[in-house]
């Protein structure tokens, strides 16, 4: 487990013995889990959207719009 990302809003985890991302909205307390090829996507753009600009800002905007995915409500973190 490794944290990539981790704000106000929102925190990043990557697992990679599972070739996966957990990303948490801390606010709505709700998690969604990408893996495989998708992972790979959403780490490339995370990547991209760091090099881009690095802010809190940019990156918890970029991260809300994966708002509409994150379905799995937080028991335990």
């Amino acid at each position: 487990m490794n944290v990539v990302y981790n704000s106000d809003n929102y925190y990043v985890v990557e697992y990679a013995d599972r070739r996966g991302f957990e990303l948490v909205d801390k606010h709505s307390r709700r998690s969604t889990f990408f893996q495989g090829d998708v992972a790979e996507k959403f780490a490339q753009s995370v990547n991209h959207i760091m090099a881009e600009d690095s802010s809190p800002e940019n990156i918890d905007e970029f991260l809300s719009s994966f708002g509409v995915v994150m379905g799995q409500p937080l028991v335990l973190h």
